[in-house]
């Protein structure tokens, strides 16, 4: 017991991204400083004001499930599957029946399958209601990636889907991580998939103001907290990991990559896309977070930021940090994953949350690429360009998603 709470430890992970379609491949990539931006392929963009985004390339569902069964799944789903495969895999996690009523699945989306929505659509204004595909309905709902996981794995733990728009990924976690805490699973697989890169979903999110319009230059368009960001880059994916509780872990001797300390989450109650100019809810989480690990600001060596590229997020972000951790703010390393995936939107939290626990296995800390001219509203030290080599033994990672919602996770080396 911790805090008179049970301990949970990562012991698996997995995803699908821009950047690469393993941890070993994303990693790598993302210290690189590659950025996985370019022109939209997957459909004529041509007359679209936003013509790039960040797409999982060659994407081959058949290596996770057979022909027939990726015919009856949205990519959404193949990628959230794909995942957890990797993720149950690298774990060393047997699931039978002295565990399997223990072991459950928190896995969301933030938008769904859109791309099947959208398809539907088109059958039903041409060619009437009868023609519209009876598997639509077990392939667009958000909550499907997580039964399909439990029922190719027959977990029969607790089982649902969180959805937060661009905090997805970190509430699900969150939310697992509490769940083993308080004794309701002994392991969780958990995590988000996204996969909106559509007409519709490229259309509505250039709507609202949000997208880089860089065309002509997709690879340098994400640029957190640098002086001529312009917008995110929309971007795919999924993240998974296998959270458990410690005595579980220990017991049947699984290989710890690190222990999940503390989770915060809170609203800001202001506006349905923009942030609180004041930076109050980030602030919220971030210290929720804290005071639930027991930690001090000074405890923390980087910070994964959610560093959309927006001009408002970037700003308000960087006022919460100075907020919560004060002159220590200054010294913090932090770093926007996104510069070089894209923002996978409900999967951001969970590919971050990967980047940060690989932070602190590797003692690397990935650069926030694109970083040419500083902003003077965004003076802390956002590791441009090149990677860092600093050992870090406590991470924390933010997310913040239309509708006000705010998520903070940490996570520290494991020491037993």
């Amino acid at each position: 017991m911790h805090n008179g709470f049970k301990r949970v430890v990562i012991t698996g992970m997995g995803l699908i991204t821009p950047i690469g379609q393993d941890v070993t491949a994303f990693w790598n990539n993302l210290i690189a400083g590659k950025s996985g931006t370019g022109p939209i392929t997957f459909f004529d963009a041509s007359n679209y004001a936003v013509r790039i985004a960040a797409e999982v390339k060659d994407f081959d569902p058949e290596q996770w499930v057979d022909r027939k069964d990726a015919r009856k799944m949205d990519r959404f789903v193949q990628f959230a599957v794909a995942a957890s495969e990797q993720a149950l895999k690298d774990s060393g996690l047997k699931i039978d029946e002295s565990n399997a009523d223990d072991i459950g699945v928190l896995f969301g989306s933030g938008i769904g399958g859109l791309g099947t929505i959208e398809e539907g659509c088109v059958v039903l204004h041409t060619k009437g209601p009868m023609r519209v595909s009876p598997l639509i309905s077990t392939m667009l709902i958000v909550d499907i990636a997580s039964g399909q996981i439990s029922i190719r794995n027959k977990l029969r733990g607790p089982n649902f889907a969180i959805t937060s728009a661009c905090a997805t990924g970190a509430n699900s976690i969150g939310e697992a991580f509490e769940m083993i805490r308080r004794g309701d699973a002994l392991a969780m697989v958990t995590g988000a998939s996204e996969c909106a890169i559509t007409p519709l979903g490229m259309a509505a999110f250039h709507r609202t103001g949000a997208l880089s319009t860089r065309n002509d230059d997709g690879e340098h368009a994400s640029r957190p907290f640098e002086a001529n960001r312009d917008g995110f880059v929309f971007g795919e994916g999924a993240g998974c990991l296998i959270l458990e509780e410690l005595e579980f872990a220990k017991a049947r001797g699984a290989n710890i990559l690190a222990e999940m300390i503390s989770y915060g989450a809170s609203a800001d109650a202001y506006h349905v896309t923009a942030p609180d100019d004041s930076g109050d809810g980030q602030v919220l989480s971030m210290q929720r977070a804290l005071r639930k690990g027991g930690l001090k600001p000074e405890d923390i060596d980087y910070i994964n930021a959610h560093g959309t590229s927006t001009p408002l997020n970037d700003k308000t972000e960087t006022i919460a940090i100075k907020s919560v951790f004060g002159e220590h703010a200054y010294k913090i390393p932090i770093s926007s994953t996104k510069s070089m995936t894209g923002h996978l939107i409900g999967a951001a939290g969970a590919v971050e949350a990967i980047a940060s626990i690989m932070t602190i296995r590797n003692g690397i800390i990935h650069p926030t690429i694109n970083y040419e001219t500083p902003d003077p509203d965004c003076d802390l030290d956002y590791v441009p360009n090149r990677a860092r080599c600093v050992p870090v033994r406590t991470v924390l990672s933010n997310s913040f998603g239309f509708g006000g919602h705010n998520a903070t996770l940490v996570f520290r080396a494991y020491e037993a």
